[in-house]
């Protein structure tokens, strides 16, 4: 199988890669492909003429793209867009990452694949714009919703941690939940789903539910970090430009339904994660 993935440089791009060793695999960041240069984007795919494109590039600044929503929509959208039809001409599978964030957060509950979408943000509203014109174009389409994800780069663990180094308090938001992710796991489970013809929407995260607030207070639990007090903070008082959705954890319900939900806990995937 002969895989293009882009966004070889992000968190979960480089996790693929680890985990693709030994495949025919082309890693393309923007340098080798800019997504919103549709010539070249055709050029580059048509060119390695792949069985499966993982598209993981992305705009993923939530707070910028509210000021800079034109970059936003044309990389997520219109860069989704220019991707799915260069898949199209060769006839290759796609893979699309996408988000918790294209929900609201109202309904109470994890949100399954079958639940109405309703963003509240332009990154959100962007990603989203991506999963309609992906579907619009391909047949031979595994997008996949994620969230809270670190790996193999800048994410909340390693932000903790070295805030921890520096300070003896540290505020983090208590007023929105969701499901923390590991590559390792993420990465896994597309490639899984590549190998098969279960087209379609899938939610992919570790299990479980945590606030932010639980999030890093379990950081410096599994880290024996005790001389750094944690102090709760709500949404509002962060200041943050991006509404953001207060419960949004995702089910994963389509993958037990099809290939078995393999994703650990949140907690069991975070303490592997820093033993590393």
């Amino acid at each position: 199988m002969r895989i293009l993935l882009t966004g070889a440089n992000g968190q979960l791009g480089k996790e693929l890669l680890k985990q693709l060793q030994g495949t025919d695999v082309l890693a393309v960041d923007i340098v080798e492909m800019d997504i919103t240069d549709q010539n070249k984007t055709f050029r580059v795919i048509n060119g390695y003429q792949p069985n499966v494109v993982i598209h993981t590039a992305a705009y993923t600044n939530v707070d910028r793209a509210e000021v800079d929503w034109e970059k936003a929509y044309r990389v997520n959208a219109v860069g989704t867009q220019n991707v799915a039809s260069a898949c199209l001409c060769c006839g290759a599978k796609m893979v699309y990452l996408s988000t918790d964030y294209v929900f609201d957060g109202k309904l109470g509950r994890a949100y399954q694949e079958f639940d109405q979408p309703n963003p509240l943000n332009i990154y959100g509203k962007s990603k989203l714009a991506g999963e309609i014109l992906a579907r619009q174009i391909l047949n031979r389409l595994f997008i996949v919703r994620t969230s809270w994800l670190y790996g193999d780069g800048n994410n909340f663990v390693r932000t903790m941690i070295k805030l921890g180094e520096k300070q003896k308090e540290i505020k983090v938001v208590n007023d929105q939940y969701g499901s923390p992710t590991s590559t390792v796991d993420l990465a896994h489970v597309i490639l899984q789903l590549i190998e098969t013809e279960y087209y379609g929407l899938f939610h992919a995260t570790n299990t479980g539910c945590a606030s932010w607030y639980d999030f890093a207070r379990m950081v410096f639990k599994l880290t024996d970090n005790d001389q750094v007090k944690i102090i709760p903070q709500s949404t509002a008082e962060s200041g943050r430009p991006a509404r953001r959705p207060a419960y949004s954890p995702l089910e994963n319900l389509m993958l037990k339904l099809t290939i078995g939900n393999e994703m650990r806990d949140w907690e069991q995937a975070l303490k592997e994660y820093l033993k590393g």
